[in-house]
């Protein structure tokens, strides 16, 4: 039997609505963001996402020429590094 009275906290339309205002709440106080700021962040999520993978590759690099396994542990760390920096960046967006 459902509950006659459940609390609006658990509601997930309520928890939206909050959020959303609390959103237009702060784009009031704060207003847009400038330019140079906004360019800024783009360039910190590219660089984000591009040091792990550039951190993969070199050490798969490395682990290659010390093992002589060709490109055995380039491909892979290089692939855990696009992975890593693209999980990384899409919690650093979500984060805001």
């Amino acid at each position: 039997m459902p509950d006659p009275d459940p609390d609006p906290k658990d509601d997930p339309m309520v928890a939206q609505t909050r959020l959303r205002r609390d959103r237009r709440d702060r784009w009031l106080r704060e207003g847009d963001m400038s330019v140079g700021r906004r360019l800024a962040q783009i360039g910190v999520l590219g660089w984000i996402f591009v040091v792990p993978t550039l951190a993969g590759l070199f050490f798969g690099r490395w682990l290659d020429a010390r093992l002589g396994s060709g490109i055995f542990w380039s491909a892979p760390l290089m692939l855990l590094g696009v992975c890593l920096g693209g999980w990384t960046a899409w919690k650093w967006m979500n984060a805001r």
